[in-house]
C-alpha cells in the first residue's frame, strides 16, 4: 500500500476557486511532496503545472513523481448544454503526461462549493447521461473516470452517491471527507461497494464543524478555514475502516493525502501543509 500514496496540490490550498488563500508555487508543493515521500501526484487547478503536456511530465518526472490525473469539474445536469467539449479540453494533456484517470465532480455551474440548486427528475436523468456519456468518450483517449462526490456539487450527500451507484455504471472516487460532511459513513460505503471505488481521497474531518456545514450555519470555506480537516487518524472519518474495508477487498488504487486548506501567507519551509502531509503519510504507513 504504500507505493500507491499520492498527493493533491489542495493540501498546500492550490484550488481552482477564485480567492481561494494564498497560492504556493508548483517548485514549492513538488519539492515538498518528494520529501515527504509521495509516490504520484493529481495536477491539481488550470495553471498550476505547465499546460504543454511534455513539460508536465518532465516537471514531474524531476521530483521523481508519477501523474495520477486529475480533478475536472463539469456541469452535467443543465438542458441543452454539452459538458464533453470543456471536459476533452482538459483531457488533452492527460495521457501525454502520464496520466490514465478523470476525477469528475458534477458542478453547480457557480464558483466556489457554499450553495448548490436542487434537480427535479429531468436534471438527474440529464446528469447521468451526459455522466456515462463522458465515460464511454474517455475510453476512447485511454483514460478511466470516477465520479467525485463533492460538498457543493449536484452529487454530496449519501443518498446521492445511493443514486449514482442505481443509475450509472461510473465508478466512485471515494472521498471520505465530503462524503462524511455530506451525512454519508465513508466505511460503511467502502465496505458495501468496493467493487464501485475506483480512486480514493483521504480526508480526515472535525464531525462537529461539518454538522454545522450540513446545517447551514458554516459554510464550506468557512469550515475549511476554521481547520474541519484533520490529519489522518485525528478525526472522525473511521479511515482505519476505509482502509481495511478497501484492502480486504482487493482495491488496487492510489490512497490520495487530500486534506483541503486555505493558507494566509507563504508558511516557513517544511511548516504548514507539508508537516500534515507527512503525518497523514506516517499514518497510513502505519496501518499498511
Amino acid at each position: 500500500m504504500t507505493d500507491r500514496i499520492a498527493g493533491a496540490p489542495i493540501s498546500w490550498g492550490v484550488c481552482e476557486v477564485p480567492g481561494w488563500g494564498h497560492q504556493l508555487s508548483a517548485e514549492r508543493v513538488l519539492t515538498e511532496m518528494a520529501e515527504a515521500g509521495l509516490r504520484a501526484t493529481e495536477f491539481g487547478p488550470d495553471g498550476f503545472l505547465p499546460e504543454d503536456p511534455g513539460e508536465r511530465r518532465a516537471l514531474l518526472k524531476e521530483y521523481q513523481l508519477l501523474a495520477v490525473g486529475g480533478f475536472v469539474p463539469a456541469v452535467l445536469h443543465e438542458p441543452g448544454h454539452d459538458p464533453w467539449p470543456a471536459v476533452a479540453e482538459a483531457l488533452s494533456g492527460f495521457t501525454a503526461s502520464g496520466a490514465d484517470l478523470l476525477v469528475l465532480a458534477a458542478a453547480t455551474g457557480a464558483d466556489g462549493y457554499d450553495s448548490r440548486p436542487v434537480l427535479d427528475a429531468g436534471g438527474w436523468r440529464t446528469l447521468f447521461t451526459n455522466l456515462d456519456r463522458i465515460r464511454a468518450r474517455a475510453v476512447g483517449l485511454g483514460i478511466r473516470t470516477c465520479l467525485h462526490p463533492h460538498v457543493g456539487t449536484m452529487i454530496e450527500t449519501g443518498q446521492e452517491v445511493d443514486r449514482l451507484l442505481d443509475a450509472s455504471d461510473t465508478p466512485l472516487c471515494l472521498d471520505t471527507g465530503h462524503l462524511l460532511i455530506g451525512g454519508g459513513d465513508p466505511a460503511a460505503l467502502a465496505a458495501r461497494a468496493p467493487d464501485r471505488i475506483a480512486h480514493t481521497h483521504l480526508k480526515d474531518v472535525d464531525a462537529a464543524l461539518a454538522e454545522r456545514v450540513r446545517a447551514g450555519e458554516m459554510t464550506y470555506y468557512e469550515a475549511v478555514c476554521a481547520g474541519m480537516y484533520r490529519p489522518l487518524g485525528r478525526g472522525d472519518a473511521d479511515i482505519a475502516g476505509v482502509v481495511s474495508a478497501l484492502e480486504g477487498n482487493e482495491y488496487r488504487g492510489w490512497y490520495v493525502l487530500e486534506q483541503d486548506t486555505v493558507l494566509d501567507a507563504e508558511p516557513g519551509r517544511g511548516a504548514g501543509p507539508a508537516a500534515d502531509v507527512r503525518a497523514c503519510a506516517a499514518y497510513l504507513e502505519g496501518l499498511a
